[in-house]
């Protein structure tokens, strides 16, 4: 027996997210599917981040154990010969076999692609979320300046989230415009249900004048999600990678 892992590339628009769900095409059952085809066995597929439909990644990781004598780099090419184009491994590697995406610890870093011009592009509309006022990105960036550090994110965590705390350690944040586009990056060790987005949205707030940089610290105190802005939607959003400690 051993364990591999995937690091995974997706386009999540043609997906409804990708936790596996009974009738529903997802980014996990298309995995198994694949696997389970290439293996002959029907394998568990443990994902490090379920993101939500609409979502994209460059580096989502995930595992499965296996029997088959398959090497370990050998399932990149052998199973990207079996998956949809929108589905693609970048790297697989063996691990131990008690190595877990989700219970070990990790920084993830996320950017949030926001397209800044007056009328939509329509070639863009499934990798942006569009803004047609003139964001302020370095008022943006300061507000970002606040998430820094270990805080309880309350706020910033979309109802039904199975978490049983809210504090969370986030290593950086900014806001910078690349061309037409405003990116919002941030890196931490982890993520509430649809906090990036919340926090992506009321960071838009702010770029477009409704509110100050600092009542990210208010908002952040009240611990109440009626005090934070909206939801950004999801096709604005990447998984830009996971970082694991270098003894793996």
């Amino acid at each position: 027996m051993k364990n591999i892992m995937l690091t995974v590339a997706y386009d999540g628009a043609n997906y409804h997210g990708f936790a596996f769900q009974e009738n529903t095409v997802t980014i996990e059952g298309t995995l198994k599917k694949a696997i389970d085809a290439l293996t002959g066995e029907d394998v568990e597929v443990i994902g490090a981040s379920r993101t939500d439909a609409g979502v994209h990644a460059y580096g989502n990781i995930v595992v499965f154990k296996t029997m088959s004598t398959i090497p370990a780099e050998s399932f990149a090419p052998a199973l990207n010969s079996k998956l949809p184009d929108d589905i693609r491994i970048m790297e697989s590697a063996e691990v131990p076999i008690d190595f877990h995406p989700r219970k070990c610890l990790s920084e993830k870093t996320y950017e949030y692609r926001i397209l800044n011009t007056r009328i939509p592009i329509p070639t863009r509309r499934l990798y942006t979320c569009h803004c047609s006022y003139q964001l302020d990105e370095k008022k943006m960036n300061e507000a970002a300046g606040y998430f820094v550090g270990e805080h309880d994110f309350s706020s910033f965590c979309a109802a039904g989230s199975q978490a049983i705390s809210h504090v969370r350690n986030i290593i950086s944040c900014e806001v910078f415009r690349h061309g037409d586009e405003v990116v919002i990056r941030i890196v931490g060790n982890g993520f509430l249900y649809n906090m990036v987005r919340i926090i992506a949205g009321t960071l838009m707030d702010i770029g477009r004048g409704k509110g100050n940089p600092e009542d990210i610290e208010k908002m952040l105190e009240a611990k109440d999600r009626a005090t934070a802005g909206p939801t950004a939607p999801p096709q604005g959003l990447f998984l830009i990678k996971y970082s694991f400690p270098e003894d793996l």
